[in-house]
């Protein structure tokens, strides 16, 4: 058979978080290529003791019946109430569409906005899914350079003027994948520069909870003056990827239009998800688990900082990101990660090249390495082995 496919799936051959999860069936790799949440901070008594709960009430056919789009009351109180703790205020019933996980939000954001064709600028370098998404709907992907204090605004603006975008895609907080924060003046310049021009911004949130050092940084959102930012969080880091429960917020308008997308998607998010979420976050059970799972990842995160500095080349640059998941690096030598990637493997560890975050392909030089599901102990041995490889490659550039 001769299979015709469809223009959209002509850029999508698979993504690294799909390989990722071949990888992890095998135990004797350690893995610092994905972005799972400790085994140690899934709340499995909690969460089982709530599901037993919804399922043994006389109202259980709630659990296994069709559900409204927008989700269950109980539930849209709690996040109205949850999203004020990133300074989004005044938001009602009418702002809030609860989705299928983070990743769902930003399809359905390119769904209602962007035509094949059109510019979407992201953060460079961004989430490698999140570039999969645009591609799927034939979108023209533009990378915005970065640095410190997050996007430079002149070359925003600047390519805001040159491709006329219909949406923005950031990641402000721990950014995925440099783990890098955005200033709060920063953050009010881009909301602002971004009305000025009628640009759609979707704000990706999914690490601000897992702050390791410093101090929280409100939402982009909570600068939203024109209504033009759709504030997207979901509940995979913090609680359960396997609940696949998130939440956009924005100007009512464009969530009634998520809202219509979602139904022509999935109807609803599972019903036994999203009341096991809201029973959660009722009982304030949330920020103990975030409380608890603190304090593995700072030490996880410190073990991999410790052993990069101990093993690996002194051209190996990185950022020590102040929370998040993940530590991004650079060579400053001619190291092809993309090469050498499949060379570690075979040293049975694992990373991402970072050349799958980049909308352009380059990054060719730069990792993301995932501190968050490996024990203390197999983190020095990985990050050993790696820099080992690594110094073995740039000690064959010198000669």
């Amino acid at each position: 058979m001769n299979y015709i496919y469809s223009d959209r799936m002509s850029k999508m051959n698979g993504s690294a978080t799909r390989e990722i999860l071949k990888l992890l069936t095998r135990p004797e790799i350690i893995s610092f290529a994905g972005g799972f949440p400790a085994t140690q901070t899934l709340p499995q008594k909690d969460v089982q003791q709530i599901a037993y709960e919804l399922l043994s009430r006389d109202n259980a056919t709630k659990v296994l019946q069709y559900g409204k789009t927008e989700g269950f009351p109980e539930l849209t109180e709690q996040l109205i109430d949850y999203v004020r703790s990133v300074n989004i205020e005044g938001m009602g019933p009418e702002n809030v569409q609860v989705i299928s996980g983070g990743q769902q939000g930003i399809d359905l954001m390119t769904k209602v906005f962007v035509n094949p064709g059109d510019c979407v600028l992201v953060e460079n370098p961004t989430y490698l899914t999140a570039i999969q998404i645009f591609d799927s709907y034939q979108a023209k992907i533009i990378g915005v350079d970065a640095d410190d204090n997050g996007l430079i605004l002149e070359d925003l603006e600047a390519k805001i003027k040159k491709y006329k975008p219909k949406m923005l895609y950031c990641v402000p907080t721990f950014s995925n994948p440099t783990g890098k924060t955005y200033t709060v003046e920063n953050r009010k310049k881009i909301a602002e520069i971004t009305a000025k021009y009628g640009v759609m911004v979707l704000e990706d949130d999914p690490y601000s909870k897992l702050r390791l050092d410093g101090t929280p940084v409100p939402s982009m959102k909570s600068f939203d003056k024109a209504g033009n930012v759709v504030y997207v969080t979901s509940f995979s880091k913090v609680l359960s990827p396997g609940l696949r429960v998130g939440v956009a917020v924005g100007n009512a308008e464009v969530i009634r239009k998520i809202a219509i997308a979602k139904q022509g998607v999935d109807v609803t998010t599972s019903n036994l998800s999203l009341l096991i979420v809201a029973t959660y976050l009722k009982r304030n059970l949330l920020s103990a688990n975030i409380r608890n799972a603190l304090p593995i990842y700072r030490e996880r995160r410190d073990a991999m900082i410790a052993a990069i500095d101990k093993y690996m080349p002194e051209e190996y640059k990185y950022v020590k990101a102040e929370g998040g998941l993940f530590i991004w690096g650079e060579f400053n030598a001619p190291i092809n990660t993309v090469e050498l990637a499949p060379e570690a493997i075979k040293h049975d560890v694992a990373y991402i090249q970072g050349q799958v975050f980049y909308a352009d392909g380059s990054g060719l030089n730069t990792m993301r390495l995932n501190f968050s599901n490996s024990s203390v102990e197999r983190i020095d041995l990985g990050i050993h082995r790696l820099g080992d490889m690594f110094k073995k490659e740039i000690a064959k550039l010198k000669k």
